[in-house]
């Protein structure tokens, strides 16, 4: 499997130098897309990366560029235009976008702590050992406009020799995640702790500051996720997360509680640590749920807007008394008795 190593560049190494390479990367990107569209427009056919290859030959030198790294701007353009199934795609702007380079494995050399590439060397905050093979990598830029390094690297699966535990996992808002063991993961509402001096950034209209606010909640956001679903992967061998939505509900009034919560990136994050793993993980569908007994599988639990207070019912039919997120995550594991 391929795993992502994220290093970022120390701030006084070459800032300057990947701005400019940025520059030129969407200078390549560009001149791809608007080539690209004219051959589709004049000839109804859509380039290949070999073609648009053939057209960047000799151009490395005057543009400053690796010559891997034209040839993997060419490749991810070709595979994202033909994802969209659009004839172009959206301009690259150091207005519109943030910096972005890619290279292939063989265009960079690594010495501990510094990185070689193009002629040129860059110094990174070295957080953790690299395991597995270089494949390709890119550098990119975040929001406060630091640099980061992205290498990814093919490392082998582990053999996972815990015992062999299932769970199910009810997504929340209140708790992040309900196990059907009855174990829950709070929601730390990381977003509450920086309300307040968000909100008087705004206000004062400083955006650098609103921008570091916003950066240090997201860091700490992942940090919690990444800790959480690492134990879950450690602890299970079967996990069965429920289907979800969270981009249905961020239309609703629910909207800052369930992009604070995640849903998405914590699915994201247990999915690729239980491949590594040798987990078996699925998206199971969570229909009826809340309202199914996981004893006797009739819907009489509480139903409807006005019952979403209701954390606890006794099944009318078994007379079993449930918490309701954990048998919403006993059904996502059972099924829901089928």
């Amino acid at each position: 499997m391929i795993l992502t190593y994220q290093f970022r560049i120390k701030d006084s190494s070459r800032k300057t130098k990947l701005k400019n390479l940025a520059s030129k990367v969407n200078f390549v990107w560009n001149y791809l897309n608007e080539t690209s569209a004219f051959a589709w427009k004049r000839d109804r056919r859509w380039l290949g990366e070999f073609d648009l290859n053939y057209l960047m030959i000799g151009s490395s030198k005057e543009l400053g560029l690796h010559s891997d790294c034209l040839t993997s701007i060419s490749n991810l353009f070709t595979t994202a235009r033909n994802r969209a199934k659009r004839s172009k795609l959206g301009w690259r702007s150091a207005k519109k976008k943030l910096g972005w380079i890619p290279f292939k494995s063989r265009s960079i050399k690594i010495n501990n702590d510094v990185i070689t590439f193009h002629k040129t060397k860059y110094k990174i905050w070295k957080s953790r050992e690299l395991i597995g093979e270089i494949k390709y990598g890119s550098f990119s830029q975040n929001s406060r406009g630091q640099w980061f390094i992205n290498l990814y690297c093919e490392v082998p699966s582990i053999d996972k020799t815990q015992s062999k535990n299932s769970v199910g996992i009810d997504l929340g808002l209140k708790t992040t995640a309900t196990m059907s063991d009855g174990s829950k993961i709070e929601n730390p509402r990381i977003l509450d702790k920086y309300i307040d001096k968000l909100s008087m950034a705004q206000r004062a209209n400083k955006r650098k500051l609103v921008t570091k606010i916003h950066n240090k909640i997201k860091n700490i956001r992942r940090d919690f996720l990444h800790k959480e679903t690492s134990k879950l992967t450690i602890k299970y061998n079967k996990i069965y997360v429920g289907d979800v939505s969270s981009s249905k509900l961020a239309k609703t009034k629910m909207a800052k509680s369930v992009y604070d919560v995640s849903w998405g990136t914590f699915k994201s994050m247990l999915e690729y640590k239980a491949i590594r793993l040798g987990v078996d993980f699925k998206v199971v569908k969570e229909n009826y749920s809340t309202v199914t007994c996981s004893s006797c599988f009739k819907r009489t639990g509480p139903s409807g807007l006005g019952a979403l207070g209701v954390r606890e019912f006794v099944c009318i039919n078994c007379g079993t008394t449930h918490d309701r997120d954990v048998n919403a995550a006993t059904n996502i594991l059972f099924g829901l008795g089928r």
